[in-house]
């Protein structure tokens, strides 16, 4: 891939924020360590704060409630199974839980489509194919929004305001009162800082796999 079609995939991943995610409130203090070391407190804690995040993922790739809840259970232990596996300085932790998330979906799609009992869902309607285009995409949209939070912060302004906000080099040069060429510069060098971070990112999911 060329260095070019290479910042082209990095400018799309990063696009997928505005369309899934926004910019998203400040991260808080991850709680997976807390609970490899076995604290029981960060356990309670985690599900509280994303019951909500899981529940909604598993509701809307399952079939119906009970299948969501049972999604969710497995879920959760998947995650107290890899706690000790997180790396904050690779992702956020709400990208982990979506990433673990992520995959059981996918395994519980792909398991119910070999049964016959889905008749509740039109026969072309491939369901693995679709949660996981559908999954994928939300993932695609956390690393985004966890690598523009890695970026320097004058290019990850810049970033923002063409991709989040829609602003044109132009429009961005005079809200910020920084020169036209120094704009064009911090967004292609976020967008190829970005790239650069999405493909180590890309390598450490699939160490995981």
């Amino acid at each position: 891939m060329t260095r070019s079609a290479s910042a082209d995939v990095a400018r799309a991943h990063l696009a997928l924020v505005a369309d899934v995610v926004g910019p998203g409130p400040a991260p808080l203090e991850p709680l997976l360590p807390r609970i490899a070391a076995g604290d029981e407190r960060a356990v309670r804690d985690c599900v509280a704060r994303y019951g909500a995040l899981v529940w909604s993922l598993a509701r809307r790739w399952s079939p119906d409630d009970g299948d969501a809840e049972d999604a969710v259970q497995e879920i959760f232990i998947d995650l107290w199974r890899t706690a000790a596996r997180y790396d904050r300085s690779r992702t956020s932790e709400a990208g982990w839980v979506a990433m673990i998330a992520r995959r059981r979906l996918i395994d519980r799609a792909r398991k119910r489509e070999r049964l016959p009992a889905l008749e509740s869902i039109p026969d072309h309607f491939d369901v693995a194919n679709e949660s996981e285009r559908d999954l994928d995409r939300e993932w695609r949209a956390e690393q985004a929004r966890a690598v523009l939070r890695e970026l320097p912060p004058a290019q990850r302004r810049m970033l923002e305001l063409s991709l989040l906000h829609g602003r044109t080099h132009d429009e961005i040069a005079r809200e910020t009162e920084t020169p036209l060429g120094t704009v064009k510069s911090h967004i292609r060098r976020g967008l190829q800082r970005a790239r650069d971070l999405l493909a180590v990112r890309a390598q450490d999911d699939a160490g995981e796999a």
